[in-house]
């Protein structure tokens, strides 16, 4: 499991643009996330399309599947739910998100537990998270160590980071380092 952990992840957890295949930046900011379909699609190719549809007076509609788009937050969310339903791991981290930020660390820990299941990188690091603060679980460590190592397969920066100051804690500072490096 170590020649695996710490080996360069080949791209980050985000994976590439499924319009111009580049791939997504770890800024969050630079991309946008469409609840339609679960896609994460660059701010390029968002902002070609929006160009686009304003100069040929089209409707906006989603670039990746094309419905319609919508500002109501009740068909976002049912939208988002229709994606839960079909077992989206990108849907269904983003519903835990949504429980979490709402106080419902039980619904966020199921919805985690799903995405994760399914392979979402960043469903292991918010399952870490829920570990190690022990909200709506007891804490655990080794819970919180393999979802880190998860989210870290799937090179997500902040769990590499988090790993290493675990290793830190623990004395183990030729760990850490590595994935301080491998997290840069």
């Amino acid at each position: 499991r170590d020649e695996l952990l710490f080996k360069q992840p080949e791209s980050s957890h985000h994976g590439d643009c499924p319009i111009c295949c580049i791939p997504l930046s770890l800024d969050p900011r630079k991309a946008t996330f469409f609840p339609c379909c679960s896609k994460v699609i660059c701010n390029g190719c968002e902002y070609a399309n929006l160009r686009r549809e304003i100069e040929g007076s089209l409707q906006p509609k989603c670039l990746f599947c094309r419905l319609p788009r919508t500002a109501l937050s009740q068909e976002i969310e049912l939208n988002l739910m229709r994606r839960v339903e079909a077992k989206d791991p990108v849907a269904t981290s983003k519903m835990g998100e949504i429980h979490y930020n709402e106080g419902d660390y039980d619904g966020a820990l199921q919805c985690w537990e799903k995405a994760a299941e399914l392979g979402n990188a960043l469903a292991h690091f918010s399952l870490s998270m829920l570990y190690r603060e022990g909200k709506g679980v007891k804490k655990d460590e080794k819970k919180m160590f393999f979802h880190l190592e998860e989210a870290a397969f799937d090179g997500f920066p902040a769990a590499r980071y988090n790993l290493g100051v675990v290793e830190e804690e623990h004395g183990r500072m030729d760990r850490a380092v590595k994935h301080y490096i491998i997290g840069a």
